[in-house]
């Protein structure tokens, strides 16, 4: 029997701009060791800004190396407004877990950072354990957070610069807080509209005296599209 443990999380489930990122690493006990003695532990552990993307990209190659298998899924605004417009957020979460997990070698164990959002796949996979904080119960979690985190930095950079440009430095991670609300609304009171990498389902009221009241984010939500890679 397999004695791999796979550990699934995701990075990117709360921010109103940009995708979000679910990744799942497979790990021996000996190189889940060495990753724990790496220093490999929750991403969010990290803090935020450069200085912290820099000490997760760092760890990354370590990730690689040691990891029997690794495998970032991108799940884009459009699908996430749809399904969360219809109140499946979770399952949307779930149906992508369930991917990486087909995708991936046989594992003794499965690790899923979320009880209550993992326990329905327990129906299809008995040895899936979903637990609150899983990072702290298995380095593979952890790794799992960091590498989905990594990239989903990754590609908010690129929303980024496309804007510095125009709104110089793109700051706050895409998650509500002052630095984003600032962008947005500059961006809103020069275009009349959220950005494109905006989530449509996301509260927009703290910009409603500039979009009008009649401005209806739903109506904007089409047809969703996945990306993997």
């Amino acid at each position: 029997m397999s004695d791999l443990v796979l550990g699934i999380d995701e990075a990117g489930r709360g921010p109103i701009l940009g995708p979000m990122v679910m990744a799942c690493v497979a790990l021996q006990p000996r190189q889940a060791a060495r990753l724990t003695r790496a220093g490999v532990v929750d991403s969010k552990r990290y803090g935020a800004g450069e200085k912290a993307h820099a000490e997760r990209s760092a760890l990354l190659p370590k990730i690689l190396e040691a990891a029997a298998h690794v495998e970032i899924v991108v799940v884009e605004v459009k699908e996430i407004d749809q399904r969360t417009r219809r109140g499946e957020l979770n399952r949307l979460e779930q149906e992508r877990a369930a991917i990486l997990i087909d995708r991936a070698p046989p594992a003794r164990r499965i690790v899923a950072d979320g009880q209550k959002l993992f326990q329905p796949l327990r129906q299809q996979h008995l040895h899936l354990d979903a637990l609150d904080h899983g990072e702290e119960q298995h380095v593979a979690v952890a790794a799992a957070s960091l590498v989905a985190k990594v990239r989903r930095d990754e590609l908010f950079l690129r929303i980024a610069q496309r804007y510095n440009h125009e709104y110089g430095p793109v700051r706050g991670g895409g998650y509500m807080n002052d630095a984003t609300r600032v962008f947005l609304r500059a961006y809103i009171e020069r275009h009349r509209r959220p950005p494109p990498e905006g989530r449509r389902s996301w509260p927009w009221e703290f910009a409603r005296d500039l979009l009008g009241d009649d401005y209806d984010p739903a109506a904007e939500i089409l047809v969703p599209q996945l990306e993997l890679f």
